[in-house]
């Protein structure tokens, strides 16, 4: 009877452990972290939406050889704090065999490093802070560029089209907006611009116009600014009434790619440009047909935060049929060996300069032209031609 009982405990301990690594369960679950609720909840929502969109269609075509793919949505609410308490909840409680998600750079950080520590692999989809992939991590993977790359197109089009003097740069005084704001500032220091304002604001700020009074003054060529939506929005919105008239009002992606940001700012969102990390019209298979699910499903616009999310759960689902098994060892391997096409574009994990396990992505730069969204940058990519010179004045109705 004891070596009865010794058996079966010996059998429910090694089901248990293969339960626990996801094998002998009919589901195979990956925790995604993402600001479902807080002031970057409007992106989580898109991300999420996109996950899920890719999700069905995963399962649909037999998920992971037979097994179905169980993403575990875990709210990090958009601090730190709570990003690395829900992402150790997602490997030890939920026994998640990878991570995906991260969108903001301090909340993904803290999770990558929690990530590190319990040796699960981490595949960033949004979050770009270049630190995220520059510490030197083995588990951690990013999908899109590091933000010291987001205004890339960006930067040809200043050298080839407009050729600023000088440049005032605004921006949040977030690891996103500093890390921008500083990596645009080395370039213009390198390119020959003069930076003649640089200063940043803490996020939620109502009132920009002491600050761009104050920027006015020096009549800038070029105001290049690091937002999301809402900063953003307002920054137009009251550059407009100071009537400020830079050659050109460029933003750093973020909050200047959103749909809704056209909505929020009006009319002074028109000409606006902005460097962006994927449009629609862009020729990877199935970029239009995933922004057209998306619309058809969720009856509203998506971008590029939505397309790394959807790209990402497709990286996720070839990583884990690709994968010996789902240890760890195996997946971080099978990570490391990624070379595939998505709807946001070629996806391979190198290192290169600082960067350990980064895709190599492209950036391009778009213009709200008549309340819609067009890629201007590079040329051989535009869906219309830069508006430039802008009359901001005649613009904006005045």
């Amino acid at each position: 009877m004891k070596k009865f009982m010794a058996c079966l405990i010996g059998i429910f301990c090694m089901l248990s452990l293969l339960v626990q690594n996801g094998s002998a369960e009919d589901t195979v679950k990956v925790g995604v972290v993402l600001p479902l609720t807080g002031a970057e909840a409007k992106f989580g929502r898109i991300e999420k939406q996109s996950f899920n969109l890719a999700l069905n269609e995963i399962n649909a075509s037999g998920g992971i050889d037979g097994k179905k793919l169980e993403l575990v949505m875990a709210d990090d609410t958009g601090r730190p704090e709570v990003g690395r308490s829900v992402v150790e909840k997602l490997i030890t409680g939920d026994r998640a065999v990878m991570i995906g998600g991260g969108f903001s750079d301090s909340v993904a950080y803290a999770a990558a490093s929690v990530c590190q520590q319990y040796k699960i692999p981490f595949l960033v989809n949004t979050a770009s802070a270049d630190k995220i992939t520059a510490t030197g991590w083995d588990y951690v993977f990013r999908l899109n560029p590091p933000v010291g790359h987001y205004a890339d197109a960006v930067k040809t089009l200043l050298a080839e089209k407009i050729k600023p003097r000088t440049v005032a740069i605004v921006h949040e005084n977030s690891l996103f907006g500093t890390t921008g704001a500083k990596s645009f500032s080395k370039f213009c220091g390198k390119a020959g611009y003069k930076v003649i304002w640089k200063q940043g604001y803490e996020h939620g700020r109502i009132d920009f116009k002491p600050m761009l009074s104050r920027v006015k003054q020096l009549h800038p060529d070029i105001i290049y600014m690091v937002s999301y939506i809402t900063d953003g929005s307002l920054l137009m919105k009251q550059a407009r009434e100071l009537k400020l008239t830079p050659k050109m009002f460029m933003g750093g992606a973020g909050g200047f790619t959103l749909p809704a940001f056209a909505g929020k700012a009006g009319v002074a969102s028109e000409d606006v440009i902005s460097a962006t990390l994927w449009n629609q019209i862009l020729p990877f298979p199935g970029a239009m047909d995933y922004y057209n699910k998306y619309v058809a499903k969720y009856k509203k616009s998506t971008e590029y935060h939505g397309a790394e999310a959807y790209a990402a759960c497709y990286v996720i689902a070839d990583v884990l049929k690709r994968a010996k098994s789902f240890e760890n060892t195996d997946i971080k391997q099978a990570l490391s060996e990624t070379d595939m096409m998505t709807v946001f574009g070629p996806v391979k994990f190198i290192t290169w300069g600082k960067m350990k396990n980064q895709n190599k992505a492209s950036a391009y730069v778009v213009q709200w032209i008549n309340g819609k969204l067009e890629v201007v940058w590079p040329a051989e990519h535009a869906t219309t031609p830069l508006q430039y010179p802008v009359d901001w004045l005649k613009t904006w109705g005045y």
